[in-house]
């Protein structure tokens, strides 16, 4: 029975790149990944350690006490993720696009920390609410050579408590210009209609916003030339009124848009001017979106304070957004993530960051070890009738990692044949490492 976690050479050479713990809080570290990846039951931390095939050696307090006590900055953590995502999955140099976004993890219990009725984008029904833990998350959004479609690979996330603390957009501001500092490249920050405001305001130039302009928001000309009069200087100029009314006098132009896998051909308009009621003095452009069909008024506006990428490019920019979204929902259904019981503060502000840093840890691997050519073709051998299927998904990279887990714990530690227990058990374990968990 094994002591401590058997992990493959190929995901060890990974987790070695992010070592922020002490020599045993990493061992267990490296036991919680793994067993969060190999598990296919529910995403609980004792089904990390079952998971890891830990159960009957390490008492199950060893866990849930790395999660709740073990001295660790889930932030460092994340930022030592970013660096190896940005080193091995990004050019050198090039500028980041960061994606942010919040979404509810649903929690029962008057005990758990943080843990309240608040809005819930997935509910359905007149009043989208539910009660659980709400994380405003950042992501690294990169474009995989072997992926048509671009991936958000989560590198920080943090507890968002209704009327208390931090609102979510200073909870992003502050995760932004962390990243941007420790990163010390450009960072491109896309994120939705909801992300706006003082905290926003004046980011460091290096960043840059990129965010769905609300249909009520009023924007001015800018500020007119000093009079040299007596008097403070004007801060804005003329109203231009709503997105609605600007779209009524602005020249669009035809404009091919490549976004969601396809290239579209939309009408844009653009306008330089100010936001003053959210990004107060700081000059931004309006993007005016609609399809051809469209004749008058807009289908979208986008905000956003880069002044030199054409509008094509930004529109593009902020079609990867939904990637966040997409993996929210992986993570979810695939590893499980938000499904631990665990409730005293620690534990809960570092749970749902930690397995969402493992949906990252798992692209890694992929994209470093993992993928091979035929990988897609091999999927539509065992499934014909995904007819269509070019491309590896989450599922089958979770999947191959599974099973190379699996290889790892069952290769026989002295030369010899294997009994048939142990026949047994590998066919098992290999016929459910590809399992998803239900939605």
């Amino acid at each position: 029975m094994p002591v401590s976690p058997v992990v493959p050479a190929s995901l060890s050479a990974v987790l070695g790149k992010l070592r922020v713990f002490t020599t045993p809080g990493f061992t267990t570290f490296t036991a919680m990944v793994t067993g969060l990846v190999a598990q296919t039951g529910a995403g609980t931390v004792t089904e990390m350690l079952t998971g890891a095939g830990l159960a009957r050696a390490w008492p199950h307090d060893r866990a849930h006490a790395f999660f709740s006590r073990t001295r660790w900055n889930v932030d460092i953590l994340g930022i030592v993720l970013a660096h190896l995502i940005g080193r091995t999955l990004l050019p050198h140099g090039v500028a980041v696009t960061v994606a942010v976004d919040d979404t509810l993890f649903k929690r029962s219990g008057k005990r758990v920390f943080g843990a309240a009725w608040q809005h819930d984008g997935a509910a359905k029904g007149p009043k989208p609410v539910g009660r659980g833990t709400c994380f405003v998350v950042v992501g690294i959004v990169v474009e995989l050579p072997f992926l048509a479609r671009p991936v958000c690979l989560p590198v920080m996330a943090r507890l968002w408590r209704p009327k208390s603390g931090p609102s979510k957009v200073e909870l992003a501001a502050s995760m932004i210009r962390l990243l941007a500092v420790c990163l010390d490249r450009p960072l491109h920050v896309v994120a939705d209609a909801a992300y706006h405001g003082k905290a926003l305001r004046h980011l460091p130039g290096a960043i840059t916003l990129t965010t769905r302009l609300p249909a009520a928001a009023v924007l001015y000309d800018l500020a007119p030339p000093p009079t040299n009069k007596r008097g403070r200087p004007r801060l804005k100029g003329a109203r231009l009124g709503t997105p609605a009314e600007l779209a009524q006098t602005a020249a669009f132009t035809a404009t091919p848009v490549a976004r969601y896998g396809r290239t579209d051909q939309v009408q844009i308009a653009e306008v330089r001017c100010l936001w003053y009621g959210s990004l107060h003095t700081q000059t931004v452009r309006v993007i005016l979106i609609r399809d051809e069909d469209t004749a008058t008024g807009y289908d979208l506006a986008l905000v956003t304070t880069d002044l030199a990428t054409p509008a094509a490019a930004l529109v593009t920019r902020y079609a990867w957004r939904w990637s966040i979204e997409t993996t929210f929902a992986e993570a979810r259904t695939l590893l499980g993530v938000g499904q631990a019981r665990n409730r005293s503060e620690n534990a809960v502000r570092r749970t749902v960051p930690f397995g969402l840093y493992c949906y990252s840890i798992t692209v890694v691997w992929y994209a470093l070890h993992g993928h091979h050519p035929n990988d897609a073709a091999d999927h539509r051998a065992r499934a014909p009738w995904y007819t269509t299927k070019t491309d590896p998904s989450f599922a089958d990279m979770l999947a191959k990692l599974r099973r190379v887990i699996i290889a790892a714990r069952f290769l026989p530690i002295t030369p010899g044949q294997p009994t048939g227990a142990e026949i047994q058990a590998v066919h098992q374990a290999w016929a459910h490492a590809g399992l998803q968990h239900p939605a």
